[in-house]
């Protein structure tokens, strides 16, 4: 593999390959986003932190790259919270929408090139179901529309399932109406009480898996280059995304290659509010800065599933407390360009299917040369060298000093106490020491650290940091 070569792991062949892009010149990448009716929790934010890192590396390579991911803003969920809450489904989406993409800036991923929403493109959904009904693969009955699954012999491809793991994988709907039970709906009728549109089947909305088609289409074209998403979503979602695009577009594959992340569990087990083990990314902010959340998620293989722990979390954090610790060391305001170079083993690492976690002990090793080195120059060069590595994954951006002042949190996250309060702590607590008042001394220091505040000895005085 040459230094430039990223290869990926394709769902659709089961194997690792290299990425042949489509047009070299630009690459257009699409990935599933949420369904905004409530707080994105720590699992919908995998995919994100992935392919984050998969669009910087690409970024890195290719002249142009060009980020879809969606934003479903009309679903059963939706109108679920809506009649539960008696709030209207604009007000619940809006909000939702806007937390999840703070949610996501507050773990440093950046911001897709397009964010397109559902309810904005119901007349190209519209278009691409007539498509399908002229070509054989969609029938229309009783308001409904439904894709023909016997119609495409390629169907199933993607998830490599037989037709009976198919239907019972799907849960389907079985109704009447329905041609084969594997057939699934394109469009659906809506009553007085529920989001509607205008169509030639009547009033009524999308289904869930013609709204990316539709989206992607219309931004990314007819084929391009990579489709992401959680595992989860490899059967129905993708499947069926994948046959509809293909019998639409009349082409012989929708996205080239098919990336999808493991699963999150906690504590070994499913995540789910009936257990109790629930944790909303709102909820972990509280506790944990957005790049401890960043680096748990990376710190297994994207394709690995992965098991939230507090153990896992406390891990996190004392890493970034120890890389960012190297960083404190510069003589120098090091601040990393955008064409500075990035360490070759990262590089190799991340173009080896996102292998975060080698990359990662790449970024230990640095930090332990850093602590080591005695030659400024040299541990100023190492200190960028490693700034460099942490800007592709999306890490170590932040001021040393304030990482440590504040443990990473942001003004909002760190707490009751300021920094003015901790400095006059400081101050007793060194009037206490200089006449060998030591159990004063360690009162202040209990006091601090009973409000988040570590302190650090060392014979040049006294640091602070939160956490």
């Amino acid at each position: 593999m040459t230094p430039k070569q990223l290869r990926i792991h394709n769902t659709l062949t089961r194997k690792k390959e290299i990425f042949s892009p489509i047009d070299p010149q630009s690459i257009g990448l699409y990935v599933c986003g949420p369904t905004v009716y409530d707080f994105a929790h720590i699992g919908n934010a995998r995919p994100v932190v992935v392919f984050d890192i998969l669009t910087r590396i690409l970024r890195s390579l290719y002249p142009r790259v060009t980020y879809v991911r969606n934003i479903t803003d009309v679903d059963d969920k939706i109108n679920a919270a809506s009649a539960a809450s008696g709030e209207p489904i604009s007000v619940i989406t809006q909000r939702t929408t806007q937390a999840y993409e703070d949610d996501m800036t507050a773990l440093g991923a950046y911001q897709p090139d397009i964010s397109p929403k559902a309810t904005h493109h119901i007349p190209e959904m519209i278009d691409m179901i007539q498509v399908l009904i002229e070509r054989g693969y969609a029938y229309e009955v009783e308001g409904h529309v439904l894709f023909s699954v016997s119609s495409d012999v390629h169907y199933g491809q993607l998830s490599r399932r037989n037709r009976d793991e198919l239907i019972a994988g799907a849960r389907v709907e079985i109704a009447p109406y329905k041609k084969d039970p594997a057939d699934f709906v394109l469009w659906k009728p809506s009553d007085d009480a529920t989001p509607g549109w205008d169509s030639p089947w009547g009033r009524g909305r999308p289904g869930w898996h013609i709204e990316c088609s539709a989206m992607a289409n219309k931004y990314l074209g007819k084929t391009f280059d990579i489709h992401g998403g959680g595992i989860d979503l490899s059967f129905p979602h993708h499947e069926n995304e994948l046959a509809q695009s293909c019998c639409a577009n009349g082409t012989q594959y929708f996205a080239r290659y098919w990336m999808h992340n493991g699963h999150l569990t906690v504590n070994g087990e499913k995540m789910s509010k009936s257990l109790g083990n629930f944790f909303t990314i709102r909820d972990l902010l509280k506790e944990y800065p957005g790049e401890t959340l960043r680096l748990f998620l990376m710190m297994t293989h994207y394709r690995q599933p992965v098991d939230l722990t507090k153990n896992l979390l406390q891990e996190s954090q004392r890493v970034l407390d120890r890389l960012y610790g190297a960083l404190r060391l510069t003589s120098n305001i090091c601040v990393t360009q955008d064409n500075d170079p990035v360490d070759e083993r990262v590089m190799e690492a991340l173009l080896d299917d996102l292998n975060v976690p080698l990359a990662i002990s790449v970024l230990h090793e640095l930090s332990g040369k850093i602590f080591k080195e005695v030659n400024d120059d040299t541990k100023d060069h190492l200190i960028r060298t490693l700034k460099s590595a942490g800007k592709i994954l999306g890490i170590l951006q932040q001021d040393p000093e304030m990482w440590y002042k504040t443990g990473g949190m942001t003004n909002t996250q760190a707490g009751d106490i300021t920094e003015s309060e901790i400095l006059q702590f400081l101050e007793q607590r060194k009037a206490a020491r200089q006449i060998k008042d030591f159990t004063e001394s360690d009162r202040i220091r209990g006091l601090l650290l009973d409000k988040g505040i570590t302190l650090d000895d060392s014979p040049t005085g006294t640091t602070w940091r939160r956490g």
